[in-house]
């Protein structure tokens, strides 16, 4: 897959309260979510995002509680993908298990700034500004079931698609 947007740019250590405040936590209807998202990190974060964008961040993105509101609400608001330095450990398995994409990179966020268009290919695992030629910025290699979780949307529809006969098994 390919993804194309502006990068929202954010730094180390952005906890789940950051990314949808707890005082949001007593529904998890992605309509609701999606309008709070990165709101303590960035108050018009949802206002200026456009469907699309990328958030790339520096290390242990998604740090703190172990709540799926988190991905749930950047894939609602309607980020493609979460690029980090590194992710929370518990974070990287709920993206994947929510279906929202991330991928791992160390270079790439002294690469960016905030309103840089980059293109993602997630098969060739690099991204690349899209007004600088060339140069790419790979990812660390995904595990293979964590892609196959990816690309099936995330762990829900992996299971359906298994149960009906959709996959290997």
């Amino acid at each position: 897959m390919k993804y194309t947007g502006r990068v929202w740019k954010f730094g180390d250590d952005i906890d789940t309260d950051l990314i949808i405040p707890a005082r949001y936590l007593t529904t998890s209807d992605p309509n609701i979510l999606d309008g709070h998202c990165m709101e303590d990190a960035d108050p018009d974060f949802v206002s200026k995002m456009k469907k699309g964008d990328i958030i790339v961040a520096g290390k242990n993105f998604g740090c703190g509680s172990s709540r799926e509101h988190a991905p749930i609400a950047i894939k609602a608001v309607g980020i493609s993908c979460v690029i980090a330095k590194s992710f929370a450990r518990i974070f990287y398995r709920n993206a994947f298990n929510m279906g929202l994409p991330i991928f791992e990179s160390p270079v790439l966020w002294d690469k960016v700034s905030d309103g840089d268009l980059i293109t993602v290919d997630s098969d060739k695992e690099w991204a690349k500004k899209v007004d600088n030629g060339s140069a790419t910025f790979p990812f660390k290699p995904m595990p293979p079931f964590m892609r196959e979780l990816m690309n099936a949307g995330g762990l829900m529809s992996f299971l359906s698609r298994r149960q009906s006969g959709g996959m290997a098994k």
